[in-house]
């Protein structure tokens, strides 16, 4: 791209306290955007948050010397007006909808863990995000079909199959999860993280280090990887790695980016969660949360929970200012990939990046070709490029693939407003134990969440 050249990059979601700062400053951040006409757009539905973050933007621009055009809307189309690239993290109420994602199913005896991407809570978590997300890439088609849509919106992949499969716009999903399982293979390993090459595949937060080297000499780490972990007493961050270290023993391949995420996928991970049954704790003898709207407080693992008590409530650090803070050692990149990812497009210069959330097309094999999946890439000016990769062993590859089954019939579920497709995605899940149970879960968790979730109804078939 010519730098007298106007570019646009619209954030969508920007009335984020978490999502909306890192961007921002990563955008500002970029000498090569900052070298174009550049124009940043914020979008949100929330006037209120939207000021925050539009001011925010334009103090981080005033302090690092930026001249920008900075704008903020909460007119969707207008914010896609000559669009160059769209950032997308959305969510309507998430803490109280994810209570539910993670309760109900449990409630009917399935192992939900986390109830983020997978599971049947992952599945609602889907249903509830693809309307607001295929209505901004429609929007997309119509007002500025060449922009790419880069997405950090859960559940991912199978929000990015959705877009790939009903859309006809460039899109990608991002995740840092893969920085989450390098910091653990460094802890392990005892080695800086910049001293390790790694070369992952597999599902978004379902993942598997495949190579893992030293930067310097090129060596082989999974031995080392593995005399290691033996020696690790079992307490050592168990809610984060235990059940990583028990996939590592019996598949061969170190697996990323937690025991949270991971135990989704997998029928027998509860026991390696010391903190499940915490998350969300409630009595339900004398607290309503859902009709009260007094949502326990979200708890990620013991470890966090102890985290959290160190402080009197006088003295916890209050996030929004941490998160909006102008201090210069707050003015740092949040390494995420959305603006190199940006830099190289537009700018036709080559970025190698972790891992994409793409269509398969073959580079993961024994996977559909139409299934998103989590793969090393590099994206350069004529876009983004996944890398081949060597298969995966055949019982990863065949959890994998029943959850590629599952997005397939999530988006059926959608599109043909069907709760019968849904049911047959819920009875393949792996953590779901019976079918009255499933029904059941289904109609509750249908009419609990009935204001935001897409019409479903049972079918003839």
């Amino acid at each position: 791209m010519n730098a007298s050249k106007r570019l646009k990059i619209t954030v969508i979601g920007a009335g984020s306290v978490s999502f909306a700062p890192g961007t921002i400053r990563d955008i500002l951040l970029s000498d090569r955007l900052n070298s174009a006409e550049l124009d940043i757009c914020l979008m949100d539905i929330s006037k209120n948050a939207l000021k925050v973050s539009e001011t925010y933007a334009r103090d981080v621009a005033k302090k690092l010397g930026r001249t920008p055009s900075i704008s903020s809307t909460t007119d969707l189309e207008a914010s896609l007006r000559e669009a160059d690239f769209v950032i997308t993290a959305i969510e309507k109420n998430r803490y109280y909808y994810w209570s539910q994602d993670f309760h109900v199913p449990r409630k009917y005896g399935f192992k939900q863990i986390y109830g983020e991407n997978g599971g049947p809570g992952g599945m609602f978590h889907t249903l509830r995000n693809l309307p607001p997300m295929l209505e901004i890439a429609q929007a997309m088609e119509r007002i500025c079909p060449d922009a790419w849509l880069i997405n950090f919106t859960n559940p991912e992949a199978k929000i990015i199959e959705a877009i790939s499969k009903l859309t006809k716009i460039k899109c990608v999903g991002l995740c840092h999860g893969i920085g989450m399982g390098r910091e653990q293979l460094s802890k392990i390993l005892q080695m800086p993280e910049e001293d390790l090459e790694t070369v992952a595949c597999g599902l978004n937060h379902f993942a598997w280090f495949q190579s893992i080297k030293s930067r310097k000499t090129g060596e082989d780490l999974y031995p080392l990887l593995k005399e290691n972990e033996r020696k690790i007493p079992w307490l050592a961050m168990w809610d984060e790695i235990a059940l990583s270290r028990i996939m590592l023993r019996t598949y061969g391949l170190y697996p990323y980016p937690g025991t949270n995420h991971i135990g989704e996928y997998i029928r027998w991970s509860e026991e390696f969660l010391a903190g499940t049954r915490l998350q969300y704790f409630y009595d339900p003898r004398t607290e309503d949360p859902w009709k009260s709207g007094k949502i326990p407080d979200f708890v990620y693992s013991i470890s966090h929970l102890e985290e959290k008590q160190l402080f009197a409530p006088e003295e916890a650090p209050n996030e929004m200012r941490k998160r909006f803070s102008l201090e210069e050692a707050d003015l740092k990149p949040s390494h995420e990939q959305a603006i190199p990812i940006i830099e190289a497009i537009a700018f036709g210069v080559r970025k190698d990046n972790l891992t994409v959330n793409m269509p398969n097309q073959g580079k993961i094999p024994g996977l559909p070709d139409d299934m998103v999946v989590e793969v090393p890439a590099y994206a350069d000016g004529n876009g983004i490029h996944p890398l081949q990769m060597e298969a995966l062993p055949e019982a990863i590859t065949e959890m994998i693939r029943v959850q590629g089954a599952i997005h397939k019939l999530v988006i059926e579920a959608y599109t043909e407003q069907s709760r019968n497709k849904l049911l047959q995605a819920v009875l393949l899940d792996p953590t779901v134990s019976t079918y009255n149970n499933a029904v059941a879960m289904i109609n509750e968790m249908c009419e609990l969440q009935k204001e935001i979730l897409p019409p479903l109804h049972w079918q003839d078939v």
